[in-house]
């Protein structure tokens, strides 16, 4: 079996393994010093380490591998590449106690998450910069475009899995633990998505959902980050339905058959909705406020797709030539859509990148936005997308 028996944890010492790269499976040995937990959870652990001898920082998931499945988060994870997703460098297995295996990726190591971020100013009690949030939402919004046109479904965005760089202000998606390809007639488990970001659908038991979860969740985490608190804080799956009718008001018939067509009890207690100006105070524009309303719809189809909340005048500030950050770095690469992420709609590729990023994107990528012949997409389309 490749790998170690465990991660050894002394610092000084220097592991080497077999291992595979990450994109081409080609074997590889690599070797890491420094080790040290930086988190757990039921998934598993997580490490971080020094490769040898570049001295490059990263991060090591290590899972129990089932060896009766193929490992969901290992496939998706080889077929992703992008700016946005934390980069697979390598993977191995190693051999734990009695007959364990344990799979291990080895991911690039990114410091700071969303999370930790909207605590510290929470703790500040300081509004997170308007600018960084549009960051951070349009970074994220390029992640969901790019996997949702895959077929892919995250099923987990909260803000412990969005990873930031502070100085850069680049945001990168992680944790692929449950993502999965939706397939069209094939039902997938509804009890996914952590608690405060999970899709009404879900709370309803639907189990033929699309890509819209994701658009939820992210509407959630755009909340929070003008709020500075969860805007959905259940304690139970119905607490949590009970949260988001205190904001949305109840859902009518129609909006019920929508999430769930199975879903027969519909005796809830007539609520008015609550206007977001009013929840948000002076702490939002009229633009985020309207991208707000237009991600926590509770009919799936009614909420924005990926790639129409990038084109949305909320973003327009990133847009603009001269935009910088506040340290007055500039901002990171936000416009080098490739054909792929493109041809999900093709008619709003125009949008997408600006006129003065025109020729500069089209060196990058090759593709010029303003003319090309869009890949054609699966049909029907991928569940995903839909």
């Amino acid at each position: 079996m490749n790998g170690l028996k465990m991660l050894d944890l002394d610092p000084r010492k220097i592991n080497t393994v077999l291992s595979n790269v990450g994109q081409t499976g080609e074997e590889i040995e690599i070797s890491y010093t420094n080790c040290k937990i930086v988190g757990n959870g039921s998934f598993g652990v997580v490490f971080q380490a020094d490769l040898v001898p570049s001295g490059e920082k990263v991060a090591i998931k290590k899972v129990l591998q089932d060896k009766r499945f193929k490992n969901r988060e290992l496939s998706v994870m080889r077929s992703v590449h992008h700016r946005n997703i934390v980069d697979l460098k390598y993977f191995f297995y190693s051999q734990g106690e009695k007959d364990d295996v344990y799979l291990n990726l080895v991911l690039e190591y990114i410091p700071e998450t969303i999370y930790r971020v909207t605590r510290q100013y929470a703790k500040a009690k300081q509004p997170i910069p308007s600018l960084y949030i549009k960051l951070f939402m349009y970074q994220l919004f390029r992640s969901l475009n790019y996997i949702h046109s895959l077929g892919i479904c995250h099923r987990d965005i909260k803000p412990q899995n969005l990873l930031v760089n502070s100085s850069t202000g680049v945001l990168k998606l992680c944790d692929f633990g449950s993502a999965k390809t939706l397939i069209v007639g094939e039902h997938n488990v509804s009890y996914i998505c952590s608690r405060y970001y999970r899709a009404p659908e879900l709370i309803f038991g639907a189990t033929n959902y699309t890509g819209r979860i994701d658009v939820w969740s992210s509407g959630c985490v755009m909340a929070e980050l003008i709020l500075g608190q969860p805007l959905f804080p259940g304690e139970s799956g119905i607490d949590q339905l009970v949260e988001i009718i205190k904001v949305l008001g109840t859902p009518s018939r129609e909006q019920i058959r929508a999430m769930n067509p199975n879903y027969m009890d519909h005796r809830f207690p007539q609520i008015k909705p609550h206007p977001f100006s009013k929840i948000f105070r002076s702490r939002a524009s009229p633009n985020s406020i309207d991208l707000i309303t237009k991600l926590l719809e509770y009919t799936p189809t009614m909420r924005l797709s990926s790639v129409e909340v990038l084109i949305h005048p909320f973003f327009n500030e990133l847009r603009q030539p001269g935009t910088t950050l506040h340290s007055d770095q500039p901002l990171p690469e936000l416009f080098d859509f490739t054909l792929e992420e493109l041809s999900v709609r093709p008619d709003l590729a125009q949008q997408l990148v600006p006129e003065h990023k025109r020729d500069e994107v089209r060196a990058m990528t090759g593709v010029d936005a303003y003319n090309f012949v869009p890949l054609n997409l699966p049909s029907p389309r991928p569940l995903a997308l839909q």
